[in-house]
């Protein structure tokens, strides 16, 4: 057996799984994404393995520990993902962001920087000067 088959479809499922998870929003996707990356790498350690022709089939034993961890891995993220959920009413990954910078963060300095709070004291001077 040739290793260029199984390498470059390993290859092909890592990009695409690395595609999802860079340029999608939903946090189901992006797990959905981790997983083709991590069959990706699956399927290289049982083509090397057999490439290799090893006789303790180190590489069959490893994925089978990675498949146990990946399981492991997408139902901690889906609980995750479903309080999220619950919550915000979405589970987009931007959304996630406002989880952990709160109003109380001690690094926030609420020197103006941010444009989005500039915008929002400028509408609210706008609504008080008109009224």
């Amino acid at each position: 057996m040739h290793l260029a088959y199984p390498a470059v479809l390993a290859v092909l499922l890592f990009c695409v799984g690395l595609y999802g998870v860079l340029a999608r929003r939903n946090a189901i996707l992006v797990l959905m994404s981790v997983e083709l990356m991590l069959n990706a790498v699956n399927l290289n350690l049982v083509a090397f393995d057999v490439w290799l022709r090893d006789a303790l089939h180190s590489g069959q034993a490893l994925t089978l520990f990675t498949i146990a961890i990946a399981a492991a891995e997408i139902g901690i993220g889906l609980a995750i993902v479903l309080a999220v959920y619950r919550n915000r009413g979405s589970s987009a990954v931007d959304d996630l962001r406002d989880t952990a910078e709160g109003p109380d963060d001690p690094d926030d300095d609420d020197d103006g920087d941010d444009p989005a709070s500039a915008q929002q004291s400028q509408k609210s001077q706008k609504a008080e000067a008109t009224a």
